[in-house]
């Protein structure tokens, strides 16, 4: 009779526990975690099911993780906040601490995610990955400066692209797009810095850009008319 009990109380313990993870991972937000894989996946054109398979599961994985750490965060975060009988200092070192716990569990999950990336993908498809991840700021970002500042040396040009490569591995774990791309724009604050110290007026080398890019969507323009 112990026995049946004991295995009653087990069944019992082992479905609350598939109810909370279930409860975790809703349906629909599995759903949105696997498109945004699959998105990022496709790009790549492996031409090969299985692996895009496999690497898209890892990928969603990854977005699930993050968001587990992070919304464990913020409602650890909001307790303290809500806690009244704690003073505000004290509430400020319980919040840093929590961010700091939270920080250090996502760091070993970035590794982890690269390692198993790297079973499944070359290193410039990791990097796609990355920039999938990050849409593709990157790369637009690079392409803007080159383009702004046609006579950046080799050492200036490759500052920038180091700058955002960093920026880039932070924004990957960012839980939503404004975080991803406050990561870039810190980034990019302190290579506007470097630039300025490098001699640049990027507040002239800006406004002349743009003036550029004007010219060049009138004659676009002006092409397209002609050739109807």
């Amino acid at each position: 009779m112990k026995s049946i009990k004991t295995v009653g109380i087990v069944m019992m313990l082992l479905m609350f526990g598939s109810n909370i993870a279930q409860q975790h991972l809703d349906p629909e937000y599995v759903k949105v975690t696997n498109e945004r894989a699959a998105k990022i996946v496709v790009k790549l054109d492996l031409k090969n099911e299985a692996k895009e398979k496999a690497v898209s599961n890892i990928i969603a994985q990854q977005f699930r993780d993050l968001s587990e750490i992070q919304d464990g965060r913020d409602t650890e975060i909001k307790k303290v906040k809500e806690d009244t009988s704690l003073a505000k200092e004290k509430q400020n070192e319980k919040i840093d601490k929590l961010k700091a716990k939270a920080d250090e569990s996502i760091a070993k999950l970035h590794k982890s995610y690269l390692k198993k990336l790297g079973k499944e993908l070359s290193e410039d498809k990791i990097t796609e990955v990355k920039d999938g991840m990050t849409y593709g700021v990157l790369p637009i970002t690079v392409a803007g400066y080159n383009d702004m500042l046609p006579n950046l040396t080799a050492e200036q040009k490759e500052y920038i692209y180091n700058a955002l490569v960093e920026a880039r591995e932070h924004a990957m774990d960012a839980g939503s797009s404004k975080e991803k791309h406050g990561w870039f724009g810190k980034y990019k604050g302190r290579i506007n810095n470097y630039l300025s110290k490098q001699g640049y007026d990027l507040n002239k080398e800006s406004s002349e850009w743009h003036k550029r890019i004007e010219e060049r969507e009138k004659n676009k323009g002006k092409d397209a008319t002609s050739k109807e």
